[in-house]
């Protein structure tokens, strides 16, 4: 695994993280997506914090490697959101990330037709995200896709945390 483009006998291998190894390998990886953005507060907070999210059903957290067997170098979280118009649901991918000397290989692509996948079979009604409006290389593959801006909408949050010291970010970027 150099980080080189897939060879051809390697498939990007999805998996749902419901646990140990998996879960384990999976906090790995969103400690390297804090570190990309310069969050701080890993150590095993993460992995406590990422697994107490999937056992509470908040988070499902999907992981991806070049090969089965080998190990995971991206990953991505959902969450199913009440949708009270339709009295269903609807899944937010919230973060995407693949370290980079992975990515441009497919394997967010694999990720995200797994997403869209699993939702569809959840009977989740859309698949929505955020990401950064200059994230150009998020944006032409989530517009490949089929994802459209929503027009006529404002993002609005407000911040709630005592601040950075207390290891909460100091804005909630959403889904990169």
């Amino acid at each position: 695994m150099n980080g080189g483009p897939l060879h051809a006998d390697e498939i990007p291998y999805v998996r749902r993280c419901t646990g140990g190894d998996s879960l384990a390998a999976a906090a790995d990886l969103v400690k390297d997506y804090r570190r990309h953005y310069d969050a701080t507060g890993d150590g095993e907070r993460t992995h406590d914090w990422l697994s107490g999210m999937v056992e509470a059903g908040m988070l499902s957290v999907f992981t991806v490697s070049p090969g089965q067997g080998v190990r995971p170098v991206g990953f991505a979280t959902v969450h199913p959101v009440p949708a009270s118009l339709s009295m269903g649901l609807f899944w937010q991918l919230r973060d995407l990330f693949v370290l980079p000397p992975f990515r441009r290989q497919g394997l967010a692509a694999a990720l995200v037709t797994t997403v869209r996948d699993e939702a569809m079979a959840d009977g989740a009604s859309r698949l929505s995200l955020m990401t950064e409006q200059d994230n150009d290389a998020a944006l032409g593959l989530y517009q490949r896709f089929g994802f459209r801006r929503v027009e006529g909408l404002t993002a609005l949050s407000m911040d709630l945390s005592p601040g950075p010291e207390a290891g909460a970010e100091p804005h909630d970027p959403g889904a990169r």
